[in-house]
């Protein structure tokens, strides 16, 4: 196992952590300690990760939360390091969290961490996000570092409920990206994306999401 030990937060990040896990932040410093060790054992994020682990991956992922549903149905897709998804479980205990990884190393390590730090508002699932339409309806679909947004748009849109919504952690490519999915946000009907800042006010570089909502089936 690495000896990587996790980095201590600063005080910016501190608060940040402080805001977006509450009570809950000595689980999220057990999770980054398992990202910094097993996580980087598994190939999950490189060493050189460890100094930025909390400003870069998991305050970034954490600056979701707020905009999560009050007991929610959320599906993180390519969970990979459970990024955004066991960030987001940590923060939010009122949402059922579903990870849907399709690596088998990946689902193991994944779970050990749920198991390890008791959370037990998350299930992880292993598979293709297009293999898991039938058993997955979430009211929040996320991703992070999967792919670009035109061919996230197909993977995600499919496992949303009528009146759901994608919050998709982009780059700064992410207006681009848009330029180019919109065939696929049409094909999905779905509303036009939009490009938002999280955390701008508690976090030293705000999170960039593209958030897309899915148009309500109308009753007539």
């Amino acid at each position: 196992m690495s000896e990587t030990p996790a980095p201590e937060l600063t005080a910016q990040e501190r608060t940040a952590a402080e805001q977006l896990f509450g009570d809950r932040l000595p689980l999220a410093e057990r999770f980054v300690g398992h990202l910094c060790t097993t996580g980087i054992d598994h190939g999950l994020l490189g060493p050189r990760e460890v100094p930025r682990m909390w400003s870069r991956h998991v305050l970034n992922c954490a600056a979701l939360a707020p905009e999560l549903p009050e007991g929610g149905d959320v599906a993180d897709v390519g969970s990979g390091a459970g990024l955004p998804g066991l960030a987001l479980a940590i923060a939010r205990p009122d949402v059922r969290m579903t990870l849907i990884e399709p690596m088998e190393r990946r689902v193991d390590w994944l779970s050990a961490v749920v198991a390890d730090l008791g959370l037990d508002n998350a299930d992880v699932i292993r598979g293709r996000a297009e293999e898991v339409t039938d058993e997955v309806m979430a009211d929040v679909v996320t991703a992070r570092a999967v792919s670009s947004l035109k061919k996230l748009v197909p993977l995600t849109a499919p496992l949303l409920a009528d009146d759901g919504q994608l919050l998709l952690i982009k780059g700064r490519s992410a207006a681009d990206e848009i330029d180019t999915a919109v065939k696929a946000v049409r094909r999905f009907k779905l509303q036009p994306p939009a490009v938002e800042l999280l955390g701008e006010t508690i976090l030293e570089e705000p999170t960039t999401v593209v958030r897309i909502r899915r148009t309500p089936v109308s009753a007539d």
